[in-house]
């Protein structure tokens, strides 16, 4: 929205600053402008020339040579193709390097083969008009070479680009009298009012009463809130006056005619719409706002045919509709060159409903945009008042037929919002420490009324309650804008912070990630609850309908997954484009069916490790270990077996690598499983490499602080020692068994032991495992380290693991 700093001078005096900085401090303390322009700047380089002689051009029967005179005598000549041009015609002239409305700038140019130096201008290239007919005549008596903005006397206009979605809850500001009072109040300039009272009074003093050859009326329930209408004659329909079209211009409408441009430039100005009937189409003696009551089809102004249901408003006469209520009017009801007689209408509308129909017809107008932000009733009759006071300034002889019509709500009658406030509070809440003659010097600027000192009565006025004061902390936002951000010391906060207590479940979760990311390495992500049918496919996991949705968002969100191993296999896929190797985890939710047949809504921690060069499987084991004693969970990696069933994933599932699985458990209970992802379904979502991963049910764990049964020991005093060893076993043995039977030698001052690589070889896999050994009081001797070696390789081989030889 466009908003001209000479039309706010009408009614407060703006600072002598750069527009730039003017800009700045509007967008601070009210609304976001997102550029500024400046409107008659190029009248500053243009002159009146006078024609002296004109040729037809060599190469061009359409084009002539016009040689004219500007300042002191001098004489210029350019190519011409209006038809208009004549010897003695006084004519604007643009030369070299002036910038055009639009942006069109003038360059030397060679025209069929004649250099022109410059242009002389019609109405339409000077902005003043949407089309014209050849260059502009000037009258006889416009001094020759005298600059084009001291001789329509007009000075360049800025222009602040305002963003209309930061005015949404500001309708007091969708005219350039409601900006110039928060002009005002940012600048601590006074506010003239030139709609007193005493306005008002003398304006009235040109509607004599009596009978009105229109009654307004409202049938029914419709979207109307209250409806003015008002009957003036003797009208002539012609062309606006130049201030007028200069001020329509400058902010992009086009000028139509005088009566048009009345209503448009009245709805500029204050804020709320109008429209202007001609009195000789309305049919009948009154006008009557309704719902339509059922479908029907209506032609808008814009010659366009919308489609009406029955809850849509309309405003009729005895046999049509003749507007759309708060939207536009009809192709038949506007006013033409024959109108001689007015019906001025101004109403208010209920802003849901005009906002519904306008959706639903795809139609967006200047009304419609600012009934839709909750108009001030109290605003109408001023409005009406204007509408009649630049009639009968463009039309002396207009004469007002009977009375104002009004029907609706007497909104009058509404008590006004008072809220109370206390200098304490306004000081709390900004950090400042203002004086009770401050916070009421910035209220009153606002037009708030204030009454006491502390606590305060504050009123709101009209325009402001509609919509956007509703709370004090309200008036305290306009307090601390009009004060400045920028001006309010930033200070400490003035209370004691207390973190809040993590519960079991976030604490859980913080140690989780913390790991996974600082200590595995990984990246955490985020997939969908929600996955569809061919996800489940692609990774050939058991489909049936405990978890399909009855409503669901798409084909590919209508289930509720029952594991987070498909989503991140998925997730996996896509990242295996990119990278050679990676990790990924996520702490998310899924579902599995109940006892009772609902859906039991679980935590689980899913991890994938990505190697694309040999599988991560080991390591990923390694890590869950740790995590699971980082956690203070009490669970251990063990081999599947027949009487232990994993609720978690099935043993049977296609997607398991038959010889790296590893089902985890607590206290005998089966919780997750570690695993890595069989090649064939690899393959299915295109991934080239080997993936593990894990998956944990965490919802036990999250209900209740698990203790911390960390034990510390001071560090070793003495050296400790390493003992690598590789044993060969058939490819379809699991790796755990080897775990499984190291735990079985005794050794005190074993502190740990690990697999430490796999190494497939034909029909046989090299098994690499690593035994740690410390003692915190002596040095271990070579004859101890010698006879646990021993100890370890002999207990190997009898449980069927042979050493490599």
């Amino acid at each position: 929205m466009l908003i001209s700093i000479d039309w706010i001078n009408d009614f407060v005096k703006t600072p002598d600053m750069d527009p730039g900085k003017l800009g700045e401090k509007f967008t601070l303390a009210t609304a976001e402008v997102e550029g500024i322009l400046t409107s008659g700047a190029h009248l500053t380089k243009m002159c009146v020339a006078q024609v002296l002689e004109f040729e037809k051009h060599p190469e061009a029967d359409k084009l002539n040579l016009v040689t004219f005179e500007i300042t002191g005598g001098e004489k210029r000549t350019v190519v011409c193709g209006a038809s208009n041009v004549k010897i003695g015609m006084k004519t604007p002239f643009a030369p070299i390097g002036t910038v055009l409305p639009g942006g069109f700038e003038l360059t030397p140019k060679k025209i069929r083969g004649v250099l022109s130096e410059g242009m002389l201008c019609s109405e339409s290239e000077l902005g003043l008009s949407e089309e014209s007919q050849g260059i502009m005549e000037l009258p006889a008596k416009a001094p020759t070479g005298e600059r084009l903005d001291k001789y329509f006397k007009e000075t360049p206009d800025v222009l602040l680009d305002i963003d209309n979605k930061s005015l949404t809850h500001r309708p007091d500001l969708w005219g350039h009298y409601g900006m110039a009072r928060e002009f005002s109040a940012i600048f601590k300039n006074p506010l003239k009012n030139p709609f007193d009272e005493k306005w008002q009074k003398d304006l009235e003093r040109n509607i004599s009463g009596g009978n009105s050859p229109v009654k307004v009326k409202f049938d029914g329930d419709s979207a109307g809130i209250g409806y003015y209408g008002l009957t003036v004659k003797n009208i002539k329909v012609g062309e606006s006056p130049a201030w007028m079209k200069k001020r329509l211009t400058a902010i992009g409408l086009r000028p139509i005619n005088s009566i048009v441009d009345i209503s448009n430039y009245v709805m500029l100005e204050l804020g709320f719409p109008n429209h202007i009937f001609d009195r000789d189409l309305i049919e009948g003696d009154e006008v009557i706002i309704k719902r339509v009551g059922e479908e029907t089809t209506f032609i808008t102004l814009d010659e366009e045919e919308r489609k009406l249901v029955a809850e849509d408003t309309v405003i009729c006469d005895s046999k049509k509709a003749l507007v759309i209520g708060g939207l536009m009017g009809g192709l038949n009801s506007g006013v033409n060159e024959k109108t001689n007689t007015v019906f001025l209408e101004v109403a208010n509308w209920k802003a849901a409903q005009v906002r519904r129909t306008s959706t639903r017809l795809g139609l967006r107008t200047d009304s419609s945009q600012r009934y839709e932000k909750s108009l001030d009733s109290h605003l109408m009759k001023r409005t009406l008042l204007r509408l009649l006071e630049l009639i009968i300034k463009l039309n002396p002889d207009a004469e007002v037929i009977g009375g104002i019509e009004y029907d609706g709500k007497e909104y009058w009658k509404d008590e006004a919002l008072v809220k109370p406030l206390s200098l304490s509070k306004i000081n709390s809440v900004l950090g400042t420490e203002l004086k009770s003659e401050e916070v009421k010097e910035i209220l009153e600027s606002l037009d708030f009324h204030v009454k006491g000192d502390d606590p305060f009565a504050i009123t709101v006025p009209t325009y402001r309650a509609t919509k956007d004061i509703e709370h004090p902390d309200d008036i305290i936002e306009e307090i601390g804008r009009i004060i400045g951000y920028d001006n309010i010391a930033s200070t400490a906060p003035k209370w004691e912070m207390i973190p809040a207590r993590l519960t079991p479940a976030q604490a859980l979760h913080r140690k989780i990630r913390d790991y996974m990311v600082y200590h595995a390495k990984s990246f955490e992500v985020m997939t969908y609850p929600l996955v569809g049918e061919k996800l489940y496919k692609n990774a050939s996991w058991p489909i049936n309908d405990d978890h399909l949705l009855l409503n669901a968002l798409s084909v590919t969100q209508n289930r509720m997954r029952p594991s987070l191993i498909p989503s991140l296999l998925e997730a996996a896929g896509l990242n295996t484009k990119n990278y050679s190797e990676f990790r990924l985890f996520e702490l998310g939710r899924s579902y599995l069916k109940s006892k009772d047949n609902f859906q039991d809504e679980r935590s689980q921690l899913g991890m994938v490790f990505y190697d694309h060069g040999k599988t991560p499987f080991i390591d990923l084991c390694n890590h869950v270990e740790t995590l699971l004693q980082t956690t203070n969970i009490p669970g251990e990696l063990v081999p599947i077996h027949p009487k232990f069933k994993n609720p978690l994933i099935s043993e049977d599932w296609g997607g398991i690598h038959p010889f790296e699985f590893l089902n985890i458990r607590v206290m005998g209970k089966m919780v997750g499983a570690v695993l890595s992802i069989h090649p064939v379904l690899l393959r299915k979502f295109k991934i080239k490499g080997h993936v593990s991963m894990a998956i944990l049910d965490m919802t036990n764990f999250e209900s209740n602080r698990l203790k911390d049964k960390t034990k510390y020991k001071p560090l070793p005093k003495f050296p400790g020692s390493k003992f690598d060893c590789t044993v060969v076993l058939d490819t379809d043995r699991p790796v755990g068994d080897i775990l499984t039977s190291m735990k079985k030698i005794k050794i005190k001052e074993m502190d740990s032991f690990k697999v430490l690589d796999i190494f497939s070889e034909g029909d046989k896999k090299n098994i690499t495992v690593r035994a740690s050994f410390i003692d915190p009081d002596k040095t271990l001797s070579g004859e101890f380290l010698a006879e646990a070696q021993k100890m370890i390789m002999d207990n190997l081989s009898k449980s069927g693991f042979p050493l490599k030889k």
